[in-house]
């Protein structure tokens, strides 16, 4: 009796423990997918941006520390400027210069015009003394012909009338002088108006520099670790910050050859991370590689073939990104799932309700 009840109480438990055991299989055994679905193990990746200098100098502050969320536009470093305010006083008084060589220029330009407009009215004057004198000479010579002038009337006839053509002649010497001038003139307004121009530029330029001594994050994103540290001296390009951008998130991932050519751009795609696997985030196939990843030695069988990985990029939708951007961390390993069919069903532990 006894070696019956002890045999009926060890096939109670082997049935228990055989049947947890099928539980914990069906709970633990790998999800199967359909046919149309691919999945590969990731990680999460974001667009990395560093913060750098444009020109040479010194770190004056760091406004934000490793960790800290940064908004577009914002501040985040302020580099040393005093020698380029210095550069700017400077180009500003170049300038400054350059406006008074500008009206000076053009005051020649208007002194030299009335010279001309004078030597004009003298020419004029010139051509009527010009005129008198010849008609004084016409008639002395008429005159002494028929006896009636003396020859040393008409001497002098001659001679004024000589000196009337080359008081004209001075005169249109003049003229032709006003006018060289002018164009002087003209040309030495030109070049100091280039010259405001120039300065103009070398301000500009100057403001621009500490314009951009001031660094701002170009995106939305968290600040990932310091390149430098305020007093250090950097070169022009030298890093101070990098900054992830948490408006562009995507989980890389690899493929199979066969896989990899079946994803369209733009398919549908969904990650669960290892951290949170009790959501289910949309995401979109937005890359896919035209170069195989891992390529064996030989490639010369099918079988070869088939080993050839392709890399995959799926993005997750900014605008989710904005609604849990606290929460958004790169470098979390998850699996990647992706539709090669647009008909194939989703399984069912992603079918659940979507992040959203």
């Amino acid at each position: 009796m006894t070696n019956m009840r002890n045999w009926a109480l060890r096939s109670v438990m082997a049935v228990t423990i055989a049947g947890a055991a099928y539980f914990a299989w069906e709970k633990l055994k790998p999800q199967t997918l359909p046919s149309g679905i691919a999945s590969a193990n990731g990680r999460v990746e974001a667009t990395e941006i560093d913060l750098a200098a444009k020109t040479p100098g010194r770190i004056e502050k760091i406004l934000v520390d490793e960790g800290d969320f940064v908004n577009a536009g914002q501040i985040l470093v302020e580099m040393d400027t005093r020698t380029l305010r210095a550069q700017l006083r400077e180009a500003e008084a170049d300038r400054r210069r350059a406006d008074i060589n500008v009206s000076a220029a053009r005051a020649q330009v208007v002194q030299r015009k009335a010279e001309k407009e004078a030597a004009v009215a003298a020419l004029g004057q010139r051509q009527a003394e010009l005129d008198a004198a010849q008609r004084r000479f016409d008639r002395s010579r008429e005159l002494a012909k028929r006896g009636t002038a003396s020859t040393e009337t008409l001497d002098n006839d001659r001679a004024r009338f000589e000196g009337a053509k080359a008081a004209v002649s001075a005169a249109e010497a003049q003229i032709a002088a006003a006018e060289s001038a002018i164009n002087a003139a003209e040309s030495q307004a030109v070049g100091a108006e280039a010259a405001v121009d120039a300065a103009n530029a070398t301000v500009d330029r100057i403001q621009a520099d500490i314009d951009d001594s001031a660094l701002s994050s170009p995106r939305d994103g968290r600040v990932q670790y310091r390149v430098a540290q305020p007093g250090e001296v950097l070169g022009a390009g030298g890093k101070v910050l990098n900054v992830v951008d948490l408006t562009d998130v995507y989980m890389t991932f690899f493929l199979p050859t066969e896989t990899a050519g079946r994803v369209a751009i733009g398919a549908e795609a969904r990650i669960v991370l290892d951290a949170a696997p009790q959501y289910v985030i949309p995401a979109t196939a937005t890359f896919v590689a035209d170069v195989a990843q891992f390529t064996p030695k030989t490639v010369e069988t099918t079988e070869e073939r088939q080993k050839l990985m392709f890399r995959i990029k799926a993005k997750i939708a900014p605008e989710l990104l904005k609604k849990y951007i606290k929460q958004v961390k790169t470098g979390l390993p998850g699996v990647a799932y992706v539709r090669l069919d647009p008909k194939a069903p989703w399984p069912n532990h992603l079918q659940g309700e979507l992040l959203q």
